[in-house]
């Protein structure tokens, strides 16, 4: 039987060669590789290592911290200043940027360390979010500002999920592929190449309980997929809801589907729920690149200017023609104010 496998570091260096880079990239992803495996070591052992409650603290977002939250952002900063490659990092559970110890890297890290860790409790996926960034010529990496790009300008993003198994997800621009963690090897394997998401979906996902506050174009999509076959769309959609953006994207990756936060009335005075740098961005470059789509409702995200480290926006990512006929209802909802202020 032939050897075939194709492990993370193989798969690096294979893409290094294709085009012609310097290893840089390979060195910033082997140290996302490793800060991984860590977290996934601290996660798996859970109730054991007695890391599951809250830590007695608030992060900048002003959300309880529990304790997994603390140690996994503690071990991104640690890895990070450990190796050196990095000018920066900032994470969704700091309220400044971070400078990396005696670095003269050229790259910026941002992240949420331990995403949907609300679920920890009751053994649900968890997931580490990450966006690379170049730091511009010349800038200082302790100035927030080299960090508020758009998301056009990311270099790499993906997720690690801590599930069932523990597989990494990225893009670097060039398609999306994921790896599952052989824990008898230590390493992650290619398992997941070129990963597509199918253009049409019966799957959407969103929190049902908030329709009160959702704006007129969502609630008008999900009433015409609960009409069922008799509606407008004249066929069957099934709702799935986790509670957590790490845990529904790669279910739409695989199968399609749409995940909605949008920005509504609840949340507008935040600018949403969603991280735009942390959890949004990195996102939505991963679904675009696996041929999805992911607007904020009325926007590409991708396309949105950051003003603020820790900016909120409306999340609508996964299969194209439903993303694509949300954005048609916001538009057709916007022509509709507008004819009315008129």
């Amino acid at each position: 039987m032939t050897y075939r496998r194709i492990t993370l570091p193989l798969f690096l260096v294979q893409e290094q060669r294709r085009l012609g880079g310097s290893g840089v990239f390979t060195a910033l992803m082997t140290d996302i590789c490793t800060t991984c495996k860590t977290i996934s070591n601290e996660v798996n052992r859970g109730a054991m290592a007695g890391t599951m409650g809250y830590a007695g603290s608030r992060n900048v977002q002003g959300e309880e911290q529990k304790e997994l939250d603390v140690l996994a952002n503690d071990i991104f900063l640690y890895m990070t200043d450990q190796s050196g490659n990095w000018a920066g990092v900032a994470s969704e559970e700091l309220e400044d940027a971070y400078i990396s110890r005696g670095s003269d890297g050229r790259y910026l890290l941002l992240f949420d360390p331990l995403d949907g860790s609300s679920n920890i409790g009751v053994n649900v996926a968890v997931g580490s979010i990450f966006s690379i960034l170049r730091l511009p010529e010349g800038a200082d990496p302790a100035d927030e500002n080299v960090y508020l790009q758009p998301g056009v300008k990311q270099v790499a993003a993906g997720y690690t999920i801590y599930g069932a198994s523990t597989m990494l997800v990225f893009t670097s621009g060039h398609g999306v592929n994921g790896f599952t963690l052989d824990h008898n090897i230590g390493v992650f394997v290619l398992t997941h190449p070129n990963m597509r998401i199918p253009e049409d979906t019966g799957e959407y996902a969103i929190n049902a309980s908030r329709e009160r506050h959702w704006p007129a174009p969502i609630r008008r999509y999900v009433r015409e997929c609960v009409a069922g076959p008799e509606g407008p769309r004249g066929r069957s959609f099934n709702t799935r809801w986790i509670a957590s953006m790490v845990a529904e994207v790669p279910r739409i990756l695989l199968r399609g589907g749409v995940f909605m936060y949008p920005l509504a009335s609840d949340n507008a005075p935040r600018g949403g729920h969603l991280r735009l740098l942390y959890e949004a961005n990195p996102m939505a470059f991963i679904v675009e690149q696996a041929g999805g789509r992911a607007i904020s409702g009325d926007e590409r995200i991708l396309d949105i200017v950051p003003e603020r480290l820790h900016q909120r926006t409306g999340v609508i990512l996964g299969s194209k023609n439903e993303v694509e006929r949300i954005g048609r209802y916001y538009a057709e909802a916007a022509g509709e104010e507008e004819t009315h202020a008129a």
